[in-house]
């Protein structure tokens, strides 16, 4: 029997009234707008807005790091760009399912509703891209973190510990900040970010590139079985990044409903994908000339003192840049669990609880390890839900209603069997299971992997057949319905 909360139509927390001369999304001002449908009278900007927004969130060390990594696991230089480019391709599914938001007027976090149903958005679309956020949150703040700790290291200074934790207060509360003021300002702010990251990024590229070589001394090259199971190992880990942005809809829901589904597609996917493959081929070049399997400290022994000192500096500004929108998606996921407050708020407890992640993280003995068994297994279960995700909006030819998916009622259209879409259920569900049998972490092997000796299908087997069930269970229980 349903509970009367669920017999009501229930709303997000009330917006200020729009009356046409106060903009609800404008630069400065806190965005009143949750995860609650964009009229369209509110609707305003350009695909290649998103441009910017997603180039300055991505263009940070985390891609430095998996590009190293590909060194580490013995790679060539060649092989390694190659992993990183297919790896990257990901961004193109990113890009598509950003084409949500203007036809829905919502977040992805809502747009999910049609996936799982009302119910089972809760636990399988809002609940896992919040978990995915905060984890993430901590990761970047705690790259952010480490990077402030030597930069002050480099100046001759120590920081005691009450130090330290300032600095990472510091470092979250200005991430905090911009996604308290929400889209609009964030969208300004992304421009700014991204012509200061992206020209100290080339600047290192450059640098990097004196000291490469296409053939290290003492590299021995891998062969058969041992370099399909690295090559795949590195695959999935570069594949964790683009799969880990299942909200591009949240930044283009503000677009007007009859905006270019290819611009914006375009624009979403080529700002992931350009940082993704420049900055990630700036770790495998470097990983030819030191061991990556420090990188921070590493990178001093190939860059002029003075540009180290940039470098850490920058690897501060692009950890804020990315949990910016890390943080501004998950206030929305908080919304879409359930959660009765405003995203401001949401925000704010997304904040400490990412703050706690990056205390952990800091203490963790083999930091480095854990950040890639944690990009390894979250590949397992976030590649079957955009796969869902994606396929959903080709069933229904992107014609979401996003009035309709506010309804959460039973009997409304995405109540399905009470609550649940079984489909989009049982899709990530298969697709998760599938993943896991062919994983391969340090903290575990999927005995697929083990039989096959170490081949890591992860990446590819989960989308694969999380879409599948999708598209044959969805369309036969009417999916496809506009």
């Amino acid at each position: 029997m349903s509970s009367s909360r669920d017999t009501q139509t229930r709303t997000p927390t009330p917006s200020a009234p729009s009356n046409g001369s106060v903009p609800q999304d404008a630069f400065g001002r806190v965005e009143t707008r949750g995860i609650d449908h964009i009229p369209e009278n509110e609707r305003h900007g350009r695909p290649f807005d998103l441009f910017p927004v997603w180039l300055s969130s991505n263009v940070g060390y985390l891609y430095i790091l998996l590009g190293g990594s590909l060194t580490v696991l013995g790679l060539s230089v060649a092989q390694a760009f190659a992993v990183l480019f297919l790896g990257s391709l990901f961004w193109g599914l990113v890009g598509f399912l950003a084409v949500s938001g203007p036809a829905s007027g919502t977040p992805s976090q809502v747009v999910t509703r049609a996936v799982f149903g009302i119910r089972g958005n809760r636990i399988f679309g809002a609940a896992l891209q919040w978990l995915v956020a905060v984890t993430y949150e901590g990761i970047n703040l705690a790259l952010g973190a480490l990077a402030a700790f030597s930069l002050l290291d480099f100046f001759g200074l120590h920081p005691a510990v009450w130090v330290k934790v300032a600095l990472t207060v510091a470092i979250g509360v200005a991430a905090f900040a911009l996604s308290l003021y929400g889209h609009a300002t964030i969208v300004r702010f992304s421009v700014l970010f991204c012509v200061l990251l992206g020209a100290c990024g080339l600047v290192l590229g450059g640098f990097v590139t004196q000291h490469a070589s296409l053939h290290p001394a003492g590299f021995t090259a891998l062969h058969g079985h041992a370099l399909w199971a690295a090559a795949l190992i590195g695959f999935a880990l570069i594949a964790s990044a683009p799969l880990s942005w299942s909200n591009g809809a949240d930044y283009a829901r503000y677009l007007p409903r009859d905006v270019s589904r290819a611009k914006v597609a375009l624009a979403t996917a080529a700002g992931g994908f350009l940082p993704s493959v420049v900055m990630g081929g700036i770790g495998i070049l470097a990983g030819t000339a030191v061991d990556m399997s420090d990188p921070q400290n590493a990178m001093r022994a190939i860059v002029p003192g003075w540009f180290y000192a940039v470098f850490l500096a920058v690897i501060v500004v692009s950890s804020v840049a990315n949990n910016v929108m890390t943080t501004y998606s998950s206030g929305l996921s908080l919304q879409a669990i359930g959660v009765r407050m405003s995203r401001s708020r949401s925000v704010l407890i997304d904040a400490v609880l990412g703050g706690a992640l990056c205390a952990y993280a800091l203490l963790s003995p083999s930091f480095l390890t854990s950040l890639n068994n944690i990009l390894a297994l979250t590949v397992t279960f976030l590649g079957p839900l955009l796969a869902a995700y994606a396929t959903d909006i080709v069933l229904r030819r992107n014609r979401y209603d996003g009035l309709t998916l506010h309804q959460e009622q039973p009997g409304a259209p995405f109540w399905y069997r009470r609550g649940y879409h079984p489909a989009g259920i049982i899709a990530v569900v298969a697709g998760t299971a599938a993943a896991l049998l062919f994983v391969d972490t340090t903290l575990f092997v999927g005995p697929g992997t083990s039989a096959l000796g170490g081949l890591d299908l992860s990446a590819l087997l989960g989308p694969l057949i999380a879409s599948a069930v999708y598209c044959l269970l969805g369309k036969n229980r009417g999916t496809a319905r506009p």
